[in-house]
């Protein structure tokens, strides 16, 4: 079985990332081909704090208990879809405070970006690929970019409401790109799988 988890990188009240975790998950679960599945990881479910582990990462030894279940958690995986928004020309904190509470759990794994914004989370993307390198993450060159301008729709919406996520509507020719993506990422996790056993058997 391989396995990818659908990783939400925003935690705040009002976002659109559970939206379009949905979506990928809802496309990655009908087109999943037999022994892939696909679960939605939401950091919401984990309410981490700013990391406060006393040990590096590296040791994998953790001295909280959110911590342990974050880390089973992500070791259960084969690959990731990050799906995150673009926070000041990054990632969102977060996604990366989660990110670094780990390090042994995401090596030699595969991993995939849909990401949304008013420039389509391009840059955080860009800071994500850096930091999936030094992190052993095989990252696809497929990739979902939505815009949040032209991928939602907010008819009924006020929009200057800070609460005025719209209505997640993604243009057709997202879904080819989405599909690339996921494909991708699952083909490069089962080959990461082969890699994981030769290097633990070395």
């Amino acid at each position: 079985m391989t396995r990818i988890a659908i990783i939400v990188g925003s935690t705040r009240v009002h976002r659109r990332g559970r939206m379009v975790a949905d979506w990928v998950y809802e496309h990655g679960r009908a087109k999943a081909p037999e022994g892939v599945h696909f679960d939605i990881v939401d950091l919401v479910d984990f309410a981490l704090p700013v990391l406060d582990e006393p040990a590096p990462a590296a040791w994998g030894v953790y001295e909280h208990a959110y911590s342990r279940q974050w880390a089973e958690t992500i070791d259960s995986y084969d690959g990731y879809v990050f799906v995150l928004s673009e926070y000041n020309h990054g990632v969102p904190g977060p996604l990366k405070n989660a990110i670094d509470y780990l390090y042994n759990e995401w090596i030699n794994k595969s991993a995939g970006f849909v990401s949304y914004g008013m420039h389509g989370g391009v840059r955080a993307v860009e800071q994500m690929r850096m930091i999936a390198a030094e992190l052993g993450l095989a990252d696809v060159g497929a990739q979902v970019v939505l815009s949040t301008f032209t991928d939602f729709d907010y008819t009924g919406w006020d929009e200057s409401d800070p609460a005025a996520t719209g209505t997640f509507a993604p243009a057709l020719r997202q879904l080819a790109d989405l599909s690339a993506t996921l494909h991708a990422v699952v083909t490069w996790a089962e080959a990461m799988t082969t890699v994981r056993r030769k290097l633990s058997a070395a």
